[in-house]
C-alpha cells in the first residue's frame, strides 16, 4: 500500500533542538502582556527626557562652556544687595572719569562706549600701548603725580577700545598690560624714564592731545605726529631770559624778606652766577646733585662779601633770596601727593630725590659759610627772624617772584598771569596769619597753600589741563628759604641744636605746603560732581595695628 505524503513537514518530525521550548504551540494564541509588566532597568532614561551629552575633554578653567553664546547669554548672578550701576557721563572731564575707573574694581568697570561696525577693526594693540607709554613718559618727566599719569594712560587705552588694560607707574618705570580675554595671553610693554625736564608748555600740549584723544578726534597716526612735534618744539623762553628770571626771582625774594634796592641787585647777581655755573656743570655731564651744590654757592658768597664789607644791607636776605630759586618745591608736593594717593614706592623715591637736592643746597651754602666763619665774618640771622611789614612792597615782590618762577618753569604766557595773581593771594593770606596776627608760620603756610591748590585746581578744570602751571609757581613765596638758611648758619657756627631745629622747621613748612596744595585740590574735586561717585572706591579704613 502506497502512502502519499502531505508535505515535507509530514515526512520528518521536528526535533526538540529545532524549536524553542518557549514558543507557543500551533493554534494557541499568545497571552496579552500588560504595559506595566514590561521589565525595565532603574537606570534607564525616562521617556521624553534627552540623554546627557558626553563629558567634554578637560581644558582651561576659563574656557566658556560649549552651550554659551555671547549673543544669548544667560542672566548673570546678582547678589541680594545688587550691583551699583556705574555711569560715566561724556561731558565730565576725562581726568575725573578715568580716576573713577581706576578706583573701581576690575569687574565693575564699564566697557568702552565705542560703536564700531562689524567689519571695522580697531588700531593695533602694540601701537596703542607704545603711544600710551610715550605720553605717560612725558607726563611723568614733567612732574605729574603717579595717579594722574595712570589716569592719562588708562584714558588713552579706553579711547582706542582696549578695555582690559592695567597701567603701572613708578618713579622711573612705566608699564602697561593688556589682556584681550580671560583665555588669551596678556601683552605687556614698559618704558623707562631716564631724563626729567621742566617744560609746562609741553605739558599743556600733552593735555590738549589727551583731550582730543578722549573726544575721539585723533587717530593713533595723528597722535604720533603731534607727539613728535611736541618733542621738536623749542622752549618758549631762551637761556638768557631764564638766567635773568632766576636773578629777578632771587632779588624779589630778598625784598620780600626786608631788603632794599641794593640787596635786590646783589641777590640777583648771585643767583645769575649760580644759574650759569649750574648750566656749565650740566653741559659737562655732572649729576644734578652737583649742579644744585654749585648753584647755591654764589648767593652765599655774595652775602658773606656784604658782611666782610660791613655794609648795613641785610646779608641774610641776599643768601635767603638765592635759596628760593633752588628749593625743589614741586618735587616735594608731588612726593606727598603720591604718598597720600597710595603710590608709596614713587613717593619714597621722590622724597629721596628731594632729600638729595636739599643736602646739595645745604652743603653748598655750608661750605661758603664755614669759610666765612674762619675769616671772622659776623653773620647775624636777626634780619631773617624779624620780618619787616611793608604790605604793598611785599605783595608786589611776591607777585614778581611768582611771575619769574613761572618763566623758569617754561609756562605759556596765558598761564603766567593767573599764577602771579594766585601767588599774590597766597602771600596775603600767609602774612595776615603769620605776621599781622602773629600766628603759627606752619599753619599760615598750610592755609595759604590750600588756597593755592584750590584755585589752581579750579582753573585747571575750567581749562581742561594740568594744575601744575597754576600751582607750582604760586607756592614760590611760601618756600622755606629763611628757615633753611638759618639752620645751615647754625650748623656753621657750631650751634647744632639750633641749626637742626631750624632745618626741622624748614621740613615742617615744606610738608605744610605739600599737604595744603593736595588738600586744596581734593576740595576742588568735592565741589564738582564726580562721575560714578556712588560706586567709587571708598577710602581705606584705619588699620588699628593689624
Amino acid at each position: 500500500m502506497v502512502v502519499e505524503a502531505d508535505g515535507p513537514e509530514d515526512r520528518k518530525p521536528q526535533s526538540d533542538e529545532a524549536r524553542s521550548a518557549f514558543v507557543a504551540p500551533a493554534g494557541v494564541e499568545p497571552p496579552v502582556v500588560q504595559e506595566e509588566e514590561h521589565p525595565t532597568s532603574e537606570f534607564a532614561v525616562p521617556r521624553g527626557l534627552a540623554p546627557e551629552p558626553p563629558p567634554e575633554p578637560e581644558g582651561s578653567a576659563f574656557a566658556p562652556p560649549s552651550t554659551y553664546s555671547a549673543k544669548h547669554a544667560p542672566p548673570a548672578f546678582t547678589p541680594a544687595h545688587g550691583l551699583p550701576l556705574v555711569r560715566l557721563p561724556a561731558d565730565a572731564p576725562w581726568q575725573d572719569r578715568m580716576r573713577t575707573m581706576l578706583r573701581l574694581p576690575v569687574g565693575d568697570r564699564p566697557v568702552p562706549e565705542i560703536a564700531r561696525k562689524e567689519d571695522e577693526t580697531g588700531p593695533a594693540v602694540g601701537r596703542v600701548l607704545d603711544l600710551t607709554l610715550r605720553i605717560g613718559e612725558l607726563l611723568l618727566a614733567g612732574g605729574e603725580g603717579a595717579e594722574d599719569v595712570e589716569a592719562a594712560m588708562f584714558a588713552i587705552c579706553r579711547a582706542y577700545g582696549l578695555d582690559r588694560c592695567e597701567p603701572t607707574v613708578t618713579f622711573t618705570l612705566l608699564s602697561i598690560t593688556h589682556q584681550p580675554s580671560l583665555v588669551d595671553d596678556p601683552i605687556t610693554a614698559n618704558r623707562t624714564v631716564r631724563r626729567r625736564g621742566t617744560d609746562y608748555t609741553r605739558l599743556e600740549a600733552v593735555y590738549q592731545l589727551l583731550a582730543d584723544i578722549n573726544a575721539d578726534e585723533v587717530s593713533p597716526e595723528e597722535a604720533y605726529r603731534r607727539l613728535a612735534e611736541m618733542r621738536r618744539n623749542r622752549h618758549p623762553y631762551p637761556g638768557w631770559v631764564l638766567s635773568a628770571a632766576a636773578g629777578v626771582l632771587a632779588g624779589a625774594a630778598s625784598v620780600l624778606l626786608g631788603g632794599g634796592f641794593t640787596v635786590f641787585m646783589v641777590a640777583a647777581l648771585g643767583a645769575v652766577l649760580g644759574d650759569r655755573l649750574a648750566w656749565l656743570c650740566a653741559g659737562r655731564g655732572l649729576p644734578e646733585f652737583y649742579q644744585f651744590l654749585v648753584a647755591a654757592m654764589p648767593p652765599a658768597a655774595m652775602g658773606v662779601l656784604l658782611t666782610l664789607l660791613h655794609a648795613d644791607l641785610r646779608p641774610s636776605a641776599v643768601i635767603t633770596g638765592g635759596l628760593f630759586a633752588l628749593i625743589p618745591g614741586r618735587a616735594l608736593v608731588a612726593a606727598v601727593q603720591d604718598g597720600l594717593t597710595g603710590f608709596y614706592i614713587t613717593a619714597s623715591a621722590r622724597l629721596l630725590e628731594v632729600g638729595y637736592f636739599f643736602v646739595a643746597i645745604v652743603v653748598g651754602v655750608l661750605s661758603v659759610l664755614y669759610l666765612a666763619v674762619q675769616f671772622d665774618a659776623q653773620l647775624n640771622p636777626d634780619g631773617v627772624l624779624n620780618p619787616v611789614e611793608r604790605p604793598v612792597v611785599q605783595i608786589l615782590a611776591s607777585m614778581v617772584l611768582c611771575a619769574t618762577f613761572a618763566i623758569l618753569l617754561q609756562q605759556s604766557r596765558a598761564t603766567v598771569l593767573f599764577a602771579t595773581l594766585n601767588g599774590g593771594v597766597a602771600w596775603v593770606i600767609y602774612a595776615s596769619i603769620a605776621v599781622t596776627a602773629d600766628g603759627s608760620a606752619v599753619m599760615a603756610t598750610a592755609v595759604a597753600a590750600g588756597l593755592v591748590g584750590l584755585f589752581g585746581q579750579l582753573a585747571a578744570r575750567y581749562n581742561h589741563t594740568s594744575s601744575l602751571p597754576y600751582v607750582t609757581a604760586a607756592i614760590g613765596p611760601l618756600l622755606p628759604g629763611s628757615a633753611t638758611y638759618f639752620g645751615v648758619l647754625g650748623i656753621a657756627q657750631n650751634n647744632l641744636d639750633q641749626g637742626f631745629a631750624s632745618l626741622a622747621k624748614a621740613a615742617a613748612l615744606a610738608l605744610a605746603i605739600a599737604i595744603g596744595v593736595n588738600l586744596g585740590g581734593e576740595l576742588a574735586r568735592l565741589f564738582m560732581q564726580a562721575p560714578g561717585a556712588a560706586a567709587a572706591r571708598r577710602a581705606a579704613k584705619r588699620t588699628r595695628g593689624f
